[in-house]
Formats: C-alpha cells, sequence, structure tokens
C-alpha cells in the first residue's frame, strides 16, 4: 500500500514537552498567547487509513510566548476514543455524532476561552485543555444538533461564531452560529442534493457564502473501499448561494465547475458580493487528490441584482493555506498571505492513488504577500528544501493598520531535522524574521493552525 506520510508528511512517534526554547532574534513582550497548529499524524501507516492523508489520527503542536520568552513546545495526539484505547488511557467522557468518532486532524481554534480541534464531515470537534490535553468531545453544552465543521469565521462586530456543517447521511448542510459564551444560538438547515464536500465557506456582513461545487459523495467510490468516498462529478452543478444572515431563503448563483479548499476573505460592495478564494479547475478526480491542476487566488464577484458572476484571476501562481487579518472577516480588506512555492509541483496527496513519489516541494518554500488593491506581491522564501506551513496574521497590540503585526508559520529547517516557529513583520515582509523560535523535533507538515492571545484561550 502506497502511503502519503514520507517525507516532510512523515508522522512523528512522540509527544514532547520542552521548555524554554532557544530563539534567534527578539519575540516581541506584546505575544503572549499560543501558536498552535493541527495535522495528520496516524499512529500506523499499515491501516488502511494511513492510505489517504485526510485520515490520520490528529496532533495538535502548540508554542507558548510570553514576555518575550518561547516558554514551551508540545505536541499531543488529539484522543479520540481508538487513540486514547491505544496510549493505554480510559476514553473521554462525552457524545459523539452518528457514531462518527474522529480525533480532528484539521484545525484548531480558540472561542469563548477553550480550545478546539476541529475536522468535518460530521464529527463534532475534541476540546484540548491550555497544554493540549484532551478533555473530550464537544457539543457546546449540548446545543450542538449533529456534526460540526473544519473551519470556522468570527464576526469581529458580534463575536459569533460561524461554521458550515456537513455528513453524507444528511440531506441539507447546516449553518451553525455560536455566541460569544460558546453555545450554540442558531442553526438552519440548508436542502443540498447529492451529499457534496464543502470544506470551507465565506462570510459577510449581509450573507454566509456557502459553495455548492462537483465533490460529492460517491457510493461507487466507498463499495471499491475509498478511504475517503468523494469524487469530481461532472453531473453536479457548481454554484454559490448567499444565505441571509437576518434571514430568508439561499439564493443560488451559478458558477464555471471548479473547486475550493480555501476562503481567503469575503465582503459586501454594494450590490455586489466578493468573494476572494484559492480555486482549482477540478479536484477529488476519481477520489484521487493530486489530479485537477494547480491552484490560484482568484476574485468571485456576485451581482445580487443581475444574478451574474464575474472571475478575476488575481495571481496565477500556485497557492494555497490563504489568510487575512481575521479583524476583517466580513469587510473590506487590502492584503492577504498565502503559501507557495516559486518551482511548484502539483500538490501530490497519493492516497490510494498508487503514486510513488510525494515531491519535497508539496508545500514549497516561500510565502506571499498580496497587496490585493495595487495588484503587486512580496514573497518571502526559505531555505533550499525548507518547507513552510499555513501563514497566520497577529495584530500588533493597539494596530490600526491591517498590515501593522506579525506573520507567524513553521518553517521546517533541513539542515537541523527539526522545525522553527518563525514570526515575519508583515511590513517588512522580506526583511530578517523578528525572531525565529527553534523547536527540539519535526513538525510534519499539516494543515491549519491559529495564534489564541492569553486571554481568548485560558
Amino acid at each position: 500500500m502506497t502511503t502519503p506520510y514520507r517525507d516532510g508528511f512523515a508522522p512523528v512517534t512522540e509527544e514532547i514537552t520542552a521548555f524554554d526554547l532557544p530563539v534567534t532574534g527578539r519575540i516581541p513582550a506584546e505575544l503572549n498567547g499560543r501558536y498552535l497548529r493541527n495535522g495528520p499524524n496516524p499512529f500506523d501507516l499499515d491501516d488502511p487509513n494511513a492510505a489517504h492523508l485526510f485520515l490520520g489520527e490528529g496532533m495538535v503542536h502548540g508554542v507558548r510566548l510570553r514576555d518575550g520568552r518561547a516558554e514551551w513546545y508540545r505536541n499531543r495526539w488529539v484522543r479520540n476514543a481508538a487513540t486514547a484505547r491505544r496510549l493505554g488511557e480510559e476514553p473521554r467522557k462525552g457524545a459523539v455524532h452518528a457514531d462518527f468518532d474522529f480525533a480532528p486532524n484539521t484545525h484548531v481554534i480558540g472561542h469563548a476561552g477553550r480550545t478546539f480541534a476541529t475536522v468535518e464531515a460530521g464529527a463534532r470537534p475534541y476540546e484540548l485543555t491550555y497544554e493540549l490535553d484532551t478533555v473530550g468531545p464537544c457539543d457546546f453544552g449540548g446545543t450542538l444538533p449533529g456534526g460540526y465543521a473544519a473551519h470556522t469565521k468570527l464576526d469581529p462586530r458580534t463575536g459569533e461564531l460561524h461554521a458550515v456543517a456537513y455528513y453524507f447521511g444528511w440531506d441539507h448542510h447546516q449553518h451553525v452560529v455560536l455566541d460569544p459564551q460558546g453555545r450554540v444560538s442558531r442553526t438552519t438547515d440548508i436542502p443540498i442534493a447529492d451529499a457534496p464536500m464543502v470544506h470551507d465557506f465565506a462570510l459577510t456582513q449581509r450573507y454566509v457564502v456557502i459553495y455548492d461545487l462537483p465533490v460529492t459523495f460517491s457510493m461507487d467510490h466507498a463499495a471499491k473501499g475509498a478511504p475517503l468516498p468523494y469524487s469530481w462529478n461532472d453531473e453536479h452543478p457548481a454554484r454559490i448561494g448567499l444565505l441571509p444572515r437576518d434571514g430568508g431563503q439561499v439564493r443560488w448563483l451559478e458558477v464555471e465547475p471548479c473547486w475550493i479548499f480555501h476562503t481567503l476573505n469575503a465582503y459586501d460592495d454594494g450590490d455586489q458580493v466578493v468573494i476572494d478564494a484559492v480555486r482549482y479547475p477540478k479536484r477529488f478526480v476519481d477520489a484521487r487528490l493530486d489530479l485537477g491542476g494547480q491552484p490560484t487566488l482568484d476574485r468571485f464577484t456576485l451581482d445580487t441584482v443581475s444574478g451574474k458572476v464575474s472571475e478575476t484571476r488575481l495571481d496565477d501562481r500556485a497557492q494555497e493555506f490563504p489568510r487575512a487579518d481575521e479583524r476583517l472577516t466580513s469587510l473590506p480588506h487590502r492584503y492577504g498571505y498565502a503559501a507557495a512555492s516559486h518551482d511548484y509541483v502539483d500538490v501530490a496527496y497519493p492516497g490510494d492513488t498508487g503514486i510513488e513519489d510525494l515531491p519535497d516541494e508539496a508545500f514549497g518554500n516561500a510565502l506571499i504577500k498580496h497587496d490585493l488593491p495595487r495588484g503587486a506581491q512580496e514573497t518571502r522564501t526559505f531555505g533550499r528544501g525548507s518547507a513552510v506551513g499555513e501563514p497566520v496574521f497577529v495584530p500588533s497590540e493597539g494596530s490600526a493598520a491591517e498590515d501593522d503585526g506579525y506573520v507567524m508559520a513553521f518553517v521546517n529547517d533541513p539542515r537541523r531535522g527539526a522545525t522553527d516557529l518563525v514570526i515575519l513583520s508583515a511590513q517588512d515582509f522580506r526583511g530578517e524574521p523578528v525572531a525565529t523560535v527553534h523547536l527540539p523535533a519535526r513538525v510534519p507538515l499539516g494543515f491549519h493552525g491559529s495564534w489564541i492571545p492569553d486571554t481568548e484561550g485560558q
């Protein structure tokens, strides 16, 4: 069996706790909190689930910064029942959805003073302690009716946390809103045919933006034993839905067939809705993750009067993991950040495809800063053979300017065989890092992370 867990993706085998990490440069004293990142880290590469990159047990890696010091590094498996037993522990208490108990491996977020590891497709989040130990599956105090989602959007004006959940056994998607106290305040079911995947969504001040794209649950692939039986479906129309946040029916607008994993940001502009996202021509072709063309940064402009949608290419370089200043979620933005590579090799996630080699360049060694109104970009490269993950923007204390702050990312350093947490100045993007925190171990390439200030995650 071919496995995608090799090279930079190869799992680590130990949980580590290290204190007083060495630092090159100076960590800004205002950065008090944790940089956390989630990703798949399977126990057993002979397990059938290890044939797919999306299905390894989640492991959260974290660095705590305080008063100019890198106080600790920790990595911990998310302990669903199977993982807990594997580690010789009792399963944590808590209800799962539809008997689907998965160790979330996609994102890690903070909300209402709590920390959650998240994943999509019907599983519930798992709550973690400040030190990344597992509390258990979470239904937000009994208020979550079903499963949850990998990606969330925090409305900076209301403090509400939005998500769009899906599950192959549902005939709908579900918009879920958490109040600032961390309880579900409302849900809205959105009827959807063919059980499509919805990895991410977008939020504006007027709308929840829902992607209904041609990647759907496939019984044929499920019967063949595909670990993740979702496949490109030419018979499923591509469309974007606008769910009014103040109530009402979804309005659907047709778009050219494509696939979107991640949104940079979205906002209202008069009668138009503007969405910046990473767009693939196709994905999940025959349930494979390595086919379908390169991802580019595109803008979708939806005219709510005429019903027409226009698409504009913002940057044709291959890139992924777009992030913006989250103070501007649902509001107009100028800047965005993404992970990219100069010499891009199509991100090959072999899964059960029989592909033998996973290219070292899969994540690349560069970050991009976009100045969208100017159509300009700055590229920050790291050393040869390095691999850099998702960039996370952290505003400076009391800052007003959109790029007054820092960009954080894990960078695998092949010289040390370990990983650094690199802190860049967003306004001096190409300059020397403000600080580089040298971790004692390698962090496998993974998915999404967050900066969680101490005021939000204790």
